[in-house]
């Protein structure tokens, strides 16, 4: 790997500046919402919500405007979970559009179960924006099928899909693009979920693509591993399915962190981009403690941040595993803050992140 490959990967929770967290000392223990705004509705004009990925646009190209923020959202407007198939586009002073509308009927591959967007979303520097479908015809677990990757292009077409046997729910993704290729990471979460009826099963994988990029063409998948497995994983009637979700590569790209959310830590996977053999769950860097079913994560200077599914806590901890500090992002909700954070990024004015029980795109400065 040389140093300008390093100076170019992304996530699909995308790093561009300090955390906000290390600029701004917070008690650990406070609840306190400031610096706290609304930035815009991601609701479109169809009535989707559920807003659960959100990635940084790298570069202008088609549709795309640097800066500005794409966001999926996984519930259509019955609020059915897994029918979702907007990803909208908010610039920062809070312009929104629509980005693109997926017709499952009309798609150009394979995407077992129909269209449901999940956390999993990034944008490659080519224009390329792959994002996850995790779809159920009826918002529950019990009719929820494998999904795939659709791949779109810079105008918001879906070109192609990314499908089989390893692709299995996909929740979350990460990325780290060369311009040329790129190297996708996905977490899963239905690998015997269904059929374990509400039980735990310990079969969520994290699955790397490696993809061959051209700004023409789309990508051409190299090749499928199973770098970590073994996660926790169990269908949920509040929350669809919980299991590993949020991904993120240090800066050296030789550590990939997983929000292991059912068992309320966080686990480092080492050698993502070459190891060939799975590392399991990978090493426990911090568990417990203000982790609480901890879903969107990124990487920030070093340090690890997540955010709850169970109280509405951003949480920031060391690579030794420390947590330094978090901060209260949603009190609504019974119990408060619960369901309603997913997806995060940093940016050099904060942190932006999607709240579900508002709809909406705020920044934590």
């Amino acid at each position: 790997m040389n140093s300008s490959q390093l100076k170019i990967w992304v996530c699909a929770a995308s790093l561009v500046a300090a955390s906000a967290l290390s600029t701004q000392a917070q008690d650990p223990h406070s609840s306190n919402r400031s610096g706290i705004s609304v930035i815009a509705s991601t609701v479109p004009a169809n009535g989707d919500v559920n807003p659960y990925g959100i990635v940084l646009v790298p570069r202008s190209s088609g549709l795309l405007v640097k800066g500005n923020i794409l966001i999926s959202n996984f519930n259509n407007s019955s609020n059915f979970q897994g029918t979702g198939t907007t990803i909208v586009q908010i610039a920062p002073d809070g312009t929104t559009s629509l980005f693109a509308q997926i017709d499952a009927n009309n798609l150009p591959g394979p995407c077992p179960g129909g269209v449901g967007l999940t956390t999993a979303l990034t944008v490659l520097r080519a224009g390329w924006v792959i994002v996850g479908s995790l779809p159920t015809t009826d918002g529950t677990s019990a009719t929820a099928q494998a999904g795939c990757l659709l791949v779109l292009d810079n105008m918001g077409n879906v070109a192609e899909t990314f499908y089989g046997s390893l692709i299995n729910g996909p929740w979350d993704m990460t990325a780290f693009d060369s311009g040329t290729s790129a190297t996708l990471f996905v977490s899963n979460v239905l690998n015997g979920t269904v059929a374990g009826g509400g039980k735990v099963v310990h079969a969520g994988t994290v699955v790397r693509l490696t993809l061959d990029v051209k700004q023409k063409t789309p990508p051409f998948l190299q090749s499928l591993t199973v770098i970590g497995s073994g996660f926790a994983e169990r269908t949920d009637p509040a929350a669809l399915v919980i299991g590993p979700t949020g991904l993120g590569l240090d800066a050296e790209a030789e550590t990939l962190y997983v929000a292991d959310s059912l068992n309320n830590r966080i686990t480092a996977i080492p050698v993502p981009l070459t190891r060939d053999t799975s590392a399991g769950i990978g090493a426990v860097v911090s568990q417990g403690g203000s982790l609480n079913d901890p879903l969107g994560l990124t990487v920030a200077h070093g340090n690890i941040l997540t955010v709850n599914g169970n109280n509405g806590f951003l949480v920031e901890t060391t690579p030794d595993g420390e947590q330094i500090r978090k901060k209260l992002l949603d009190s609504s909700g019974n119990p408060p803050g619960a369901g309603a954070l997913f997806g995060l990024i940093v940016v050099r004015g904060g942190v932006y992140y999607v709240d579900d029980a508002t709809n909406t795109l705020n920044l934590f400065r």
